[in-house]
C-alpha cells in the first residue's frame, strides 16, 4: 500500500472516530484517563477489591489495566479488521490497492490508541510510586507479536466475511467469550489447578500474562510463550494470505 494512502486512512480513521465532537482527537487522551480513573475508584474505593499478595490500595486497578489496555487493542484490531473489506467497499471499487495491506491502517490506528493509553498508565504507575522494572523494555516486542496475531486473525475473517456476512456477529460473540477466558478481571491463581493447566493453551493468555509480569510483578515475560505467539501469528497469516490469493477475484466480485 502507498504510504501516503496509509497515512491518510489512519488520519481519517481518527477524524471519523471523533467527528462532531467539540474536543475531537483530544478524546484519544481523555478516554484512557477516564477509564483508568473509573476503574481505580470503583474497584479500590467502592468495591474494596484487593490484589492478592499486595497491600497497595489501587493494586487491583493496576492489575486490571495491565490486562485491559492490551486486550482492548487486540480485540479492536480483530473486530475492525474483520469487516474492513465491507466497510471500505466504496474505496476499494474506486482505488486500485493491495487488499491484504488495507487493514494496516487499523493496526496503526489501534496501536496509536494503545500507546497513548499505555503512556497514561505508566505516568500513573510512576506518580503513585509503583514504578517500572527493567523488563519494561520488552513491551514493544510483546505488542508487535500480539498485533501480528490480531492482524492475521482479522485478515482471515475479513476474507471469509465477504461471503458469509453473519461472521461479524459470530466474531463479536467469540471476542466477548474470549475476554473472560483471560485472567484480566480475575487472578489466575484463584482458578482450580486443572483450569490453570488449560489456561496456558490460550494464545491471548501468552501476551496478557507477559504484560502482567512486567507491570505488576516487574518480572521478565515468558519468552517461550512469546515465541509460540509469533509462530502462531505467522502461520495464520500465511494461511490467510494463501486463502485470499485463491479467492481474490471472487472477493472483489462479491464486493
Amino acid at each position: 500500500m502507498n504510504l501516503n494512502l496509509l497515512f491518510e486512512l489512519t488520519k481519517r480513521d481518527f477524524a471519523d472516530r471523533y467527528s462532531g465532537s467539540i474536543l475531537g482527537r483530544l478524546w484519544v487522551f481523555l478516554w484512557p484517563l477516564i477509564n483508568m480513573a473509573v476503574y481505580m475508584v470503583v474497584f479500590a474505593k467502592v468495591m474494596g477489591a484487593k490484589l492478592p499478595g499486595s497491600t497497595y490500595a489501587h493494586g487491583y486497578g493496576v492489575y486490571l489495566m495491565a490486562g485491559l489496555i492490551p486486550w482492548t487493542a487486540f480485540s479492536q484490531t480483530i473486530a475492525r479488521t474483520s469487516t474492513v473489506f465491507l466497510d471500505k467497499k466504496p474505496l476499494i471499487s474506486k482505488v486500485k490497492m493491495s487488499l491484504p495491506t488495507l487493514p494496516l491502517y487499523i493496526v496503526l490506528s489501534e496501536s496509536i490508541v494503545f500507546f497513548v493509553s499505555l503512556l497514561i498508565y505508566i505516568v500513573f504507575l510512576l506518580v503513585s510510586g509503583v514504578g517500572l522494572g527493567q523488563s519494561f523494555v520488552f513491551v514493544p516486542l510483546i505488542f508487535l507479536a500480539q498485533q501480528i496475531f490480531a492482524y492475521a486473525l482479522g485478515f482471515l475473517v475479513a476474507t471469509l466475511q465477504v461471503f458469509i456476512r453473519d461472521l461479524k456477529e459470530v466474531v463479536g460473540v467469540i471476542i466477548f467469550i474470549w475476554f473472560w477466558l483471560n485472567p484480566i478481571v480475575y487472578v489466575a491463581a484463584i482458578l482450580p489447578e486443572k483450569i490453570q493447566s488449560i489456561l496456558v493453551y490460550n494464545p491471548s493468555y501468552w501476551f496478557i500474562d507477559a504484560y502482567q509480569k512486567i507491570f505488576i510483578y516487574q518480572q521478565a515475560p515468558n519468552f517461550t510463550h512469546l515465541v509460540y505467539l509469533v509462530v502462531l501469528g505467522h502461520v495464520i497469516l500465511g494461511v490467510s494470505y494463501v486463502l485470499f490469493k485463491k479467492l481474490e477475484k471472487d472477493v472483489r466480485d462479491f464486493l
